[in-house]
């Protein structure tokens, strides 16, 4: 008896073992190409919890990065990707490296309706809708108010009674912050490209002049929090969820939404033309989309989800930031990013090029 009893156990096991060689060999792979925090491991978890078939594999990136890897591509290696919404229209028309996407399989129902609607006329091209929101914040100052509290500009950054305190990342933030303080729409000058590019030449002569008023060039947010917390910097431009993230620890440092309207973005989901894993894609969609997760995936960000509520869906401390930051005036005053024309970021980047290698005088 006991004999038999062993061999049923042993057969059991290995009919189990079996199965569970079956799934691990049927799973699906997810492959995100996304923004750093992005992907909290507590959320991959949950979701491989809820998806047992569905293996989660992460790439971090950036927005210059993620069109370069599916341009290399032709749109393969990647099964969903997180532009922000200005770089989808443009690059979908000369390079097709997204899908349109099937909105009967995301549950836009809780999407923010405006947020959505924006991102829907961003990113529709033939009728065909390309990208929804995910999460979205702004870029303007961090400032910390106990060493600078009069900083309301773009162009304080330059202000010589700081000389040696403010910092900045060269990217293209700064060149449309810094055309915004001196007067200028640079996204009216799209329209335009010999106007933008003289627009693009007065910004580069400002910021060189500018360089030797930095206490450095911010390569990342880890980076930049270190300068703030230390008091080597007191004032930088930055993502408004950098900022949200230091409050907690200083509360002295606050997100100040420039006073020509901080840069305002959202990070979307687009589907990559050679994607191989739609379904799994959309399940991971609407699964970031849930309260619960929302609020997970905000602690990460430091971001407000595109979801209806999602500022009451923040952290706690992440509420308490949002509230010294910004005032109902500072969010009508919002400047979204505009769609960004063939041809754009060739300009800014030689010109993010020549602010770089410019001795300034």
């Amino acid at each position: 008896m006991k004999r038999a009893t062993a061999k049923i156990l042993t057969t059991g096991t290995i009919t189990l073992a079996s199965l569970a060689f079956a799934q691990a060999a049927n799973a699906e792979t997810l492959r995100l190409l996304t923004w750093g925090s992005y992907a909290p491991d507590q959320v991959i978890e949950l979701f491989e919890q809820k998806y047992p078939d569905i293996d989660v594999e992460v790439t971090f990136s950036n927005n210059e990065e993620m069109i370069a890897k599916l341009r290399a591509t032709g749109g393969a290696g990647y099964d969903l990707a997180q532009p922000s919404h200005d770089r989808i229209y443009a690059v979908q028309q000369e390079y097709g490296i997204y899908k349109p996407l099937d909105l009967s399989q995301i549950e836009t129902s809780v999407i923010d309706e405006k947020l959505f609607d924006g991102v829907k006329q961003n990113t529709t091209i033939d009728g065909k809708v390309y990208a929804v929101p995910h999460q979205w914040g702004t870029s303007g100052i961090m400032v910390d108010k106990s060493k600078a509290p009069e900083i309301k500009s773009w162009g304080d950054l330059c202000d010589p009674k700081y000389k040696g305190k403010t910092s900045m990342r060269l990217k293209r933030t700064i060149l449309l912050g810094t055309a915004f303080a001196m007067g200028e729409n640079p996204f009216e000058a799209y329209a335009d490209l010999a106007k933008y590019q003289q627009l693009l030449d007065k910004v580069a002569d400002k910021l060189i002049a500018c360089k030797d008023n930095l206490k450095a060039y911010w390569q990342g947010g880890d980076d930049l929090a270190n300068l703030m917390l230390s008091g080597e910097v007191i004032a930088s431009e930055t993502w408004d969820s950098t900022a949200f993230k230091l409050y907690n620890e200083n509360p002295n440092i606050v997100f100040v939404p420039p006073e020509t309207g901080a840069l305002a973005w959202i990070d979307t989901f687009a589907i990559p033309a050679k994607g191989e894993a739609d379904d799994a894609a959309y399940k991971w969609i609407n699964f970031v989309l849930q309260p619960e997760i929302v609020t997970m995936m905000s602690a990460s960000t430091g971001a407000i989800a595109a979801v209806k509520g999602g500022a009451d869906l923040l952290p706690e401390d992440k509420k308490a930031a949002v509230a010294a930051a910004f005032t109902e005036a500072d969010i009508a005053n919002l400047k979204f990013f505009a769609n960004i024309p063939a041809g754009v970021e060739d300009m800014e980047g030689k010109t993010l090029e020549k602010i770089k290698a410019a001795t300034s005088n």
